[in-house]
C-alpha cells in the first residue's frame, strides 16, 4: 500500500468525520453505537485501503462499508432497520441541519427514505452513486428519493401552513 494512500485515507477521515457521524448516528441514534460503528469502518476501511483503484471514489467506497457496518450492527442487536422519528433530532449542531423546519420533516421519514436524502442532499452523492452505496438498483433508489423527497414536501408545505395559520 502506497504512503500517499494511506494520506489521503487520514486525511480524508479527518475532513468528513462530522459526515461520517451524522451518516452512522442516522442508523442507531445512539451516540456511542454511532462512534462504534464509525471505528469499525475506519478499521475495516484501513484494511482493505489496497483495494481502492481510485482515490477519487474514496467517499463512495467508504460510505459503502459505513452502511453496511451499520446494518450489519443493527441485525446484530436485532434492532428494527426503519428506525423512528427523533433520530436526528439528537445529532450534534452542525450547519447542514440548521434549517429545522427540514430537520424535523425528515425526521418524519423512514430509515430506507431518509438515508437516500442524506446521502443524495446532504453528502452530495451522485443517484448511482447512492445506490452502490446502498446495495440497490438506480431504479429503486430514485424511486425512494422520489418518495422521500414528495413525502418532505408535503410535511413542509403542512409546517409552512401551520406558521402562517
Amino acid at each position: 500500500m502506497t504512503e500517499s494512500l494511506e494520506a489521503a485515507f487520514i486525511t480524508f477521515i479527518r475532513l468528513q468525520q462530522q459526515s461520517i457521524y451524522r451518516l452512522a448516528f442516522s442508523y442507531t441514534k445512539n451516540e456511542q453505537d454511532a462512534l462504534d460503528i464509525v471505528q469499525d469502518s475506519i478499521q475495516k476501511g484501513w484494511l482493505a485501503l489496497e483495494k481502492l483503484t481510485n482515490t477519487e471514489q474514496m467517499k463512495s467506497w467508504f460510505y459503502t462499508i459505513l452502511v453496511r457496518t451499520a446494518i450489519d450492527f443493527l441485525r446484530k442487536h436485532n434492532r428494527v432497520l426503519l428506525i423512528g422519528d427523533e433520530a436526528l433530532q439528537q445529532l450534534p449542531e452542525h450547519d447542514t441541519y440548521e434549517n429545522l423546519d427540514l430537520q424535523q420533516a425528515l425526521q418524519q421519514l423512514p430509515l430506507q427514505l431518509r438515508e437516500v436524502i442524506i446521502l443524495r442532499y446532504f453528502e452530495d452523492l451522485k443517484i448511482d452513486e447512492v445506490a452502490h452505496i446502498l446495495s440497490l438498483p438506480v431504479s429503486t433508489t430514485k424511486s425512494r428519493l422520489y418518495k422521500a423527497l414528495k413525502l418532505l414536501k408535503v410535511e413542509l408545505e403542512q409546517e409552512e401552513m401551520m406558521h402562517h395559520a
